[in-house]
């Protein structure tokens, strides 16, 4: 028999051993992606088992199966969810990375459609986030599915009505006024800032972070109490279309204009008309140089036939349609390798590790640190020195590592502990109950001098006028303070050489220091800067013990003692009052003429949770609004008619307002109307 028989014979036993084995590692990490949102490979990673699946395919179409990933369109819906049959297939976009590439559709596009001459194709920014199918009839919303498998999606119906931006009834306005039945595909998506304000809100809750905004809105949309996606921060924007009871705008920007007639939000302000590929790779380098100023992650730009006729004509495979792409920038992801670990001290102590690695490109940028959070995070992350990692670079924030590649660990590898003391100054750093990072306790330490200073003479501190951020940053940089005692040392001669420092602005600062000598106490508690130590507790804790050197002799027990005084707080006074350097500059205050005055010490029994608190109501509660007034007011405190930076609490009912969504936006605590009930003691 002719050898090369079984030459042949044994490339295609290789080739389809390569091709069951790609198969067997894009089902897994499709079942990872979409169904467990717990990814173990970077996007980039994935296109490339992609890619080199469809060319196997491609060279060798025997194989080609039903059940092959290249087939189909993404992962299961999720069983929690009930299910929407789509009518018309959510098809994914095949990718493209290089100018070869886009030149080779473009070729496709023309010979399929007869056409020798440039085809006009629509740009539009590719947003990284949640594909969604809404479904309105005679102009009403009636249901909201994910893409799921791209015939069968997830319903979020009742999630999908929380968001703000989706219309719940289509204006009677423009090209689809009177249609039936419209199906509109869109993204839903969150901003960069909304997105870190929900980590940090996560933070301060005990909750691991979300990996990424497109992570944190699949998991908000997924949500089974639909009050708890309304509380997440949301946006969508429409880009394409189901199935529609009626005429079609002839071309795709048409479609998105009719769009926005209807009420929906769409991106018409970043999405241009192209006359050949020139034009489109000139659209795109413009979308990958704006990237970082948008508000919202994209990765990269959908390249369409803008003529609906020509999108009829060309159809769809069997996993994307031919008339359009994804024109991908390069990944924001990248696999690199652990250094070492450093310190570093904010402005207001707190220790943050970076990791420093071994340099690596991300996303055009050459990144060589990633911040590693806290130890929370690297405990949960298992992050070591020498561990090989995937690092993840989203707006012009320092990067972060997303995740630990283990079975590239070094065998004498150790679990990272952030150490006890200061880099910067050596002083103790403590971890207090119930917080995420650990802090260095030395008011005094170089690295958060500034801060210090700034917020010891701050208005509701000393009220030292004239002392400000740039000033401060001259005085500290010069050496000419080192705490805040030194600013009652300073004179005319010194003030007056600093920049922009006139004689007569010098002698105004220099009579408002020494007016800030005389100072209530609680003000002069609170300047210290104690961390958990607002105006309130500085005025309790004063109340309680009548002036700060008793408060320093004081243990957490004590502390303790008091109404209103947790655990947390009394930790953190102790430990403030426990480091020398503090010590030495309160001593150092008081040598220089300060005298807090004002306070002599109460029974505390007098104080309640509420004492000095403002309280705002939303929603519907089980008590009249009157009874709730007249409890707040008799624990002390008073209730506001808005939210404000001055509201301490906002307590929620059945079906609140918009008050809670600026609550939230701003930081203000949300209490139940039991969790009230308890404060107000009733």
């Amino acid at each position: 028999m002719d050898p090369s028989f079984f030459a042949t014979q044994r490339v295609r036993q290789e080739a389809a051993r390569d091709v069951e084995d790609l198969r067997n590692q894009i089902r897994h990490h499709d079942h990872l992606y979409y169904v467990l949102d717990s990814p173990e490979i970077t996007d980039a990673q994935y296109d490339v088992l992609f890619k080199r699946l469809e060319e196997l395919e491609q060279r060798h179409p025997e194989l080609v199966s039903s059940d092959s990933p290249t087939q189909r369109v993404g992962g299961k819906p999720l069983e929690k969810f009930g299910q929407c049959q789509h009518s018309v297939p959510m098809l994914s976009l095949s990718n493209i990375f290089h100018d070869a590439e886009l030149a080779d559709f473009d070729l496709r596009v023309r010979k399929a459609l007869g056409i020798d001459g440039v085809v006009s194709y629509v740009v539009e920014p590719k947003l990284d986030g949640v594909a969604i199918e809404l479904v309105y009839r005679d102009s009403i919303l009636v249901s909201g599915s994910t893409r799921g498998d791209g015939y069968v999606g997830e319903d979020v119906s009742a999630n999908i009505r929380t968001i703000k931006a989706i219309p719940l009834r289509l204006r009677s306005s423009g090209f689809f006024s009177g249609v039936p039945l419209i199906e509109l595909r869109g993204e839903i998506f969150m901003h960069r800032s909304d997105f870190d304000l929900l980590n940090r809100e996560r933070d301060e809750l005990g909750l691991p972070p979300f990996a990424n905004p497109r992570n944190a809105a699949a998991g908000s949309i997924r949500q089974l109490d639909p009050k708890m996606a309304a509380l997440r921060p949301l946006k969508f924007l429409s880009h394409s279309a189901g199935r529609i009871e009626g005429p079609v705008p002839p071309t795709q920007m048409d479609f998105l204009e009719a769009m926005h007639h209807l009420g929906l939000p769409t991106n018409l302000d970043n999405t241009r008309v192209c006359y050949g590929t020139e034009s489109v790779r000139k659209h795109y380098y413009t979308l990958r140089e704006i990237r970082q100023e948008l508000p919202y992650e994209i990765d990269g730009a959908v390249v369409k036939v803008n003529s609906m006729n020509h999108q009829k004509l060309l159809g769809i495979k069997t996993r994307s349609p031919r008339w359009a792409v994804a024109f991908k920038f390069e990944p924001i992801q990248a696999i690199t390798k652990i250094i070492g670990i450093e310190i570093g001290v904010g402005r207001t102590g707190s220790m943050t590790p970076v990791a420093i690695m071994e340099p690596v490109n991300v996303a055009g940028v050459r990144v060589s640190r990633a911040t590693l959070h806290n130890q929370d995070e690297i405990d949960r992350k298992d992050i070591r020195e020498g561990d090989t990692v995937v690092i993840q670079r989203a707006g012009d924030v320092i990067p972060e590592v997303v995740r630990v590649l283990p079975h590239l660990r070094p065998a004498d590898s150790r679990p990272y502990q952030i150490p006890d003391r200061c880099p910067v100054c050596n002083s103790h750093a403590v971890r207090i109950h119930g917080q995420v990072v650990k802090r260095c306790v030395n008011a005094s330490c170089p690295a958060r001098l500034k801060e210090t200073i700034r917020h010891f003479a701050s208005r509701n501190a000393m009220d030292i006028d004239g002392l400000g951020t740039k000033l401060i940053e001259q005085l500290v940089e010069r050496r000419l303070i080192k705490d805040p005692s030194d600013l009652y040392a300073l004179d005319l001669t010194t003030l007056a050489s600093l920049n922009r420092m006139a004689e007569r602005s010098g002698s105004n600062i220099l009579e408002s220091i020494e007016r800030s000598k005389i100072v209530p106490a609680d003000r002069f508690l609170y300047s210290l800067g104690i961390p958990l130590v607002g105006e309130y507790v500085a005025r309790v804790l004063m109340q309680a013990f009548g002036d700060v050197n008793t408060i320093m002799e004081k243990n957490s027990s004590q502390l303790q003692e008091i109404y209103g005084i947790g655990p947390e707080v009394a930790q953190s006074v102790e430990t403030f009052f426990g480091e020398p350097r503090n010590r030495v500059m309160i001593e150092r205050l008081c040598g220089a003429g300060l005298r807090p005055v004002g306070f002599e010490a109460v029974s505390s029994t007098s104080l309640t949770p509420l004492s000095g608190k403002t309280v705002v109501f939303t929603g519907t509660i089980s008590m009249p609004r009157t009874e709730a007034k007249l409890a707040v007011e008799a624990a002390g405190g008073k209730v506001g008619a808005s939210v404000t930076t001055k509201t301490d609490y906002v307590v929620t009912g059945a079906e609140p307002g918009s008050k809670l969504d600026k609550a939230l936006k701003i930081g203000v605590q949300i209490l139940s109307e039991e969790e009230f009930r308890v404060l107000a003691g009733i």
